[in-house]
């Protein structure tokens, strides 16, 4: 059976290397926050116009809406995954050095994956925002009445 040698120097070197990713982890869980907060905001104002009567403004709304919810979901799904392979990233950090491999194709994919899935979830958030807009100038255009 072969011996592992546990020094501090090796230690310190996997702690110092996993920072990197809990760095991301940490910015994936308040991009979560920002999105399930939006997402609310979402369904309130859903809400408020389901008690409005029926016409085509009010249905014009609601669509977006239900494209701001559906975008939304894509950017809280993209976050989640990407949280997931931060923390993949990590564990391969930490498993690489016990078992004695490097495992550097592995924390390449992981991590990287977790980048581009970070990356996309906040284009899903630029999408969501846009749509935002649209709702506002449209609830602006109501009010002023205009057609």
């Amino acid at each position: 059976m072969a011996t592992m040698d546990f020094n501090l120097e090796a230690a310190a070197r996997i702690v110092q290397l996993a920072l990197t990713p809990v760095f991301l982890l940490s910015a994936t869980a308040t991009l979560l926050g920002v999105f399930a907060t939006r997402l609310a905001r979402v369904s309130d104002r859903v809400d408020s116009l389901s008690h409005d009567s029926r016409d085509a403004e009010r249905d014009a709304l609601l669509a977006v809406l239900r494209q701001r919810s559906r975008v939304l979901d894509t950017a809280v799904v993209l976050s989640a995954l990407s949280g997931g392979l931060t923390c993949v990233a990590v564990l391969v950090l930490f498993l690489g050095e016990l078992r004695g491999t490097a495992a550097a194709r592995f924390l390449f994919l992981s991590f990287g994956g977790a980048i581009c899935l970070t990356m996309a979830a906040l284009a899903a958030f630029v999408i969501e925002m846009l749509l935002a807009a649209r709702v506002i100038r449209l609830t602006v255009d109501r009010s002023a009445g205009k057609p």
